[in-house]
């Protein structure tokens, strides 16, 4: 059934029949404050440590895409929704938003209705506005019908294994979680935005636990990554706790500043946020499939357990930690944040250009694993030459972190740009 917002009845009351046809703004300071409004009622509900945020994300910049495509017609709309030049763009896009924030966290619906009033409400009515809102309610409705019964909040089985050297194994008293829990098994199995499954993209399996390339990673992790390391320079300290940040929130951030700052306009902005959040959310999935599919492990275990690992070149550390004193409850290969991070940048690249200096800030982070408080980042920024360059550093962060290997990294980084091209290929060139 079509929902109308409330401030349509609103706006008849108060100005009449008076017709202000395509009056409401096209500014992108609306589709910042939208997407800014998700991400920060979604850390509040859920500190990000579901998909809803993201998922909720992605599915508004598409259903507002898609509004705006059907009015202006500058682009093709990725669902299909009618052609109606006569809807006002500014109500079908901000109708679009609201309708798909009010699915998902309809208790936060009067911030959505002042961002709703704030945009259109400008003296707009008459057949144009009301075609927008009836265009918006269909490109939102078309949307969450792709998305019906997507596993976004689904479990999954998981079989826990002897152990055996390279089996991911439990560390409860590291990750900070009740015996036998496991993170994120559930994320392997949901269905991604653009990518045809879960394992569209299978990764090459980790180094053999006997080979050199393993050995010369784990020297790397247990020198660099140990909490208390003197070979890890100050700067490289200050990046791997400064990549922390959920890559939903970061880069979600770095986008609204490079929209305001490039000056995109509303179409413009919410298609990079569009396809930044698909891209994202598939590159969660597709690392997730892989961590499964491979049952990895992670540094933490295999430093305190390389006595029985059957490399004679590994050298143990039974009391070994890492930089945060925390490892995350799920297995290592490859690296989630290297991909997501990965992804979100080919995004950027195809945006923009991928020689294009930028600064990112990221004001705070938690001390070490979700609930445990946050710390200030000092300096909070960190400058680059390139997107490809800040994606690699993002990866290579969890080596210097601890939590990673750095082959976790190097696939974690090419398995997002592989996802990136792929939301690109079929969502970025229509």
């Amino acid at each position: 059934m079509q929902v109308l917002h409330m401030a349509f009845f609103a706006c008849t009351l108060t100005v009449g029949s008076m017709q202000a046809e395509h009056s409401s703004s096209l500014s992108a300071d609306s589709v910042v404050r939208w997407n800014q409004s998700i991400l920060e009622t979604a850390e509040t509900e859920d500190g990000f440590l579901t998909l809803k945020g993201l998922r909720t994300a992605a599915m508004l910049h598409v259903a507002a895409h898609d509004a705006l495509s059907g009015a202006l017609g500058r682009y093709e709309p990725w669902r299909e929704i009618d052609h109606q030049p006569d809807a006002d763009p500014a109500v079908a896009m901000n109708q679009a938003a609201l309708a798909i924030a009010m699915s998902q966290y309809p208790g936060n619906a009067a911030v959505w209705d002042q961002l709703f009033s704030e945009a259109v409400l400008n003296g707009a009515s008459g057949p144009s506005f009301e075609a927008g809102v009836a265009l918006g309610q269909q490109a939102a409705d078309a949307v969450l019908a792709s998305r019906e019964e997507d596993g976004w909040d689904g479990e999954a089985e998981y079989q826990w294994h002897p152990m055996a050297p390279g089996v991911y194994a439990e560390f409860s008293e590291h990750s900070a979680t009740p015996q036998g829990f496991i993170f994120g098994s559930g994320w392997a199995k949901a269905r991604p935005f653009v990518l045809p499954a879960p394992d569209a993209i299978r990764s090459p399996p980790p180094p053999p636990i006997d080979s050199a390339e393993y050995t010369d990673a784990y020297d790397e992790v247990r020198i660099f990554g140990k909490s208390d390391s003197t070979e890890r320079t100050t700067d490289q300290t200050h990046l791997a706790l400064w990549w922390k940040d959920f890559v939903e929130n970061s880069h979600n951030r770095l986008a609204r500043s490079l929209i305001m700052s490039k000056d995109l306009d509303a179409v413009d902005a919410h298609r990079l946020l569009a396809l930044l959040n698909t891209a994202v959310y598939d590159a969660y999935v597709s690392s997730f499939d892989n961590k499964f599919f491979y049952n990895h492990w992670r540094p933490y275990t295999a430093i305190r357990w390389a006595a029985h690992d059957g490399n004679p070149d590994t050298i143990p550390n039974e009391s070994w930690t890492n930089t945060h004193d925390h490892t995350y409850a799920f297995p290592s290969y490859p690296s989630a944040h290297g991909t997501a991070c990965a992804a979100a940048m080919t995004v950027m690249s195809h945006v923009f250009d991928n020689a294009t200096p930028f600064t990112m800030v990221t004001p705070e982070v938690d001390v070490a694993g979700p609930f445990s408080g946050k710390r200030s980042m000092d300096p909070p920024e960190r400058h680059f030459g390139s997107f490809s360059e800040a994606a690699m550093e993002c990866a290579v962060s969890r080596i210097y972190l601890g939590i990673h290997f750095r082959y976790d990294s190097v696939e974690g980084n090419r398995l997002g740009k592989k996802v990136g091209e792929m939301v690109i290929e079929r969502l970025g060139r229509q």
